[in-house]
Formats: structure tokens, C-alpha cells, sequence
């Protein structure tokens, strides 16, 4: 087997697991967009600001898909032997990468300060929309019951709320042990029920781990591709000239 088959042989290789992974990542994005779409909702109004510009779930749906017709295009310049194809696949599949690296480097960046974010924004909709807001609410108790959690810190973060105003200064029901109500402060000091922040972080944690080694591994699989690409390009320019 000569070399240019060889070459011909891993850029359908690659392509075909490109095509895999842009699947793969296709279906990360959605599972990622529905499990956001219920979180930022609990986070109040920073649901419609700070990830405006931020939102991975969208990042994975629009490269996933990307990578499926960019998978079938290098496939097809490699079994036809398309110049035109294969220097279309390089400079597409080049722009992806360069953009991946960068939403990853703005990934890491924000990341460093998550913590601040996620507590400037969600203890203010604990105040005012938890009890109002249907949607928070809702969420917010689903959140609380199955995690067993109070809060994003604790109990305080509802002290002063609207909700409490409304209900005699009783606190949700999932602040106290019981589990019942009413809950009065004081119960929710003895019971003391962790708040559900460290729980929310690591499900954020799990999404970004999984979505970024999906990712990582891609980026290894177009620059392999990229470079196989471009032999079998160079080689046939130098074969019809």
C-alpha cells in the first residue's frame, strides 16, 4: 500500500469518526441546552444576561453539526480526490478548531469565578421571585426536595424574601428536617439544611468535564484530519502538475 492510499484511507478515517464525535456532540448540546434551560431559569436574572454570550449548550448543538457535514465533505474529497474539496474541508475544519480553542480559553477564564457569579445573582431571585415566579418556584422546590438542600447557602438566603413577607415569616418547607409547615427561622437554624450550592456547582462541573473532554478529543481528531488532508492536497497538486 503506498502512501497516498494510506493517507486517502485515514482521511476517511478520521472524517467518519469526525462525523461520530460532531453526533456526539450534537447530542451533548441538546442534553446540555434542556438541562440549562431549567437551571438558568433558577438562577433568576442571569438567565437573560451573563450567558447571553456564554452558552455551551448552543456552542455544542451548532459545532456537533458543523462536524456531521464537515465529516461527510472530507469523505467525499478523499474517495473522489477533490482538490477543491479537500482545500474546502482544511479551511473550514481550521476555523472550527480556532474557534474551539477560543470559546475553551473564555471557558476556563469564567469558570475561575463561577462561584461569585452563580451567588450575585441567585440569592436576589431567592428574594424576590421565589413564590411569585411559577417557574422559579417550581423549580426551586423540585430542586430542594430532591437534593434535600435549602437555599443556594442556607436558610438565610430567604430571610427577608417576598416569600416570607407573604407567608408570616415562614420559611419553605425543605428548610426544616420535617419537612413540613410552617417552618419558622428558628427550626431551620436547629435543623440545619445544608444549601443546595455545592450540589447545583457540581452538576455544572459534570456538564463542562464531559462536554470538554468530547471536545478535546474532536481537537485531536481535526488536527489529525487537517494534516492528513493537506498531504493528500499537496499530492495531487504536485501529481497533475
Amino acid at each position: 500500500m503506498g502512501f497516498f492510499t494510506f493517507f486517502k484511507l485515514m482521511t476517511v478515517l478520521f472524517n467518519l469518526l469526525i462525523f461520530l464525535g460532531g453526533l456526539t456532540l450534537l447530542a451533548v448540546g441538546i442534553w446540555v441546552s434542556a438541562a440549562e434551560g431549567s437551571f438558568l431559569r433558577v438562577l433568576g436574572p442571569f438567565s437573560g444576561q451573563g450567558l447571553q454570550f456564554v452558552n455551551v449548550g448552543l456552542f455544542c448543538i451548532v459545532i456537533g453539526a458543523g462536524l456531521l457535514l464537515l465529516g461527510l465533505l472530507g469523505c467525499c474529497g478523499a474517495h473522489k480526490e477533490s482538490k477543491c474539496l479537500l482545500l474546502t474541508f482544511f479551511s473550514i475544519i481550521l476555523i472550527i478548531f480556532i474557534a474551539e480553542v477560543a470559546v475553551g480559553v473564555v471557558a476556563l477564564v469564567y469558570s475561575s469565578f463561577a462561584e461569585e457569579v452563580i451567588r450575585a445573582w441567585a440569592t436576589p431571585a431567592l428574594q424576590k421571585d421565589y413564590g411569585s415566579d411559577p417557574t422559579v418556584t417550581n423549580i426551586w422546590n423540585t430542586t430542594m426536595t430532591e437534593l434535600q438542600c435549602c437555599g443556594l447557602s442556607n436558610h438565610q438566603d430567604f430571610v427577608g424574601s417576598k416569600f416570607v413577607e407573604e407567608n408570616g415569616g415562614s420559611l419553605p418547607p425543605s428548610c426544616c428536617r420535617t419537612g413540613g409547615a410552617p417552618c419558622s427561622p428558628n427550626d431551620a437554624e436547629r435543623s440545619a439544611v445544608h444549601g443546595c450550592f455545592d450540589h447545583i456547582l457540581e452538576t455544572l462541573k459534570e456538564q463542562a468535564n464531559i462536554a470538554g473532554g468530547i471536545a478535546a478529543g474532536i481537537g485531536i481528531l481535526q488536527i489529525a484530519a487537517m494534516v492528513v488532508s493537506m498531504y493528500l492536497y499537496c499530492y495531487l497538486d504536485k501529481r497533475i502538475n
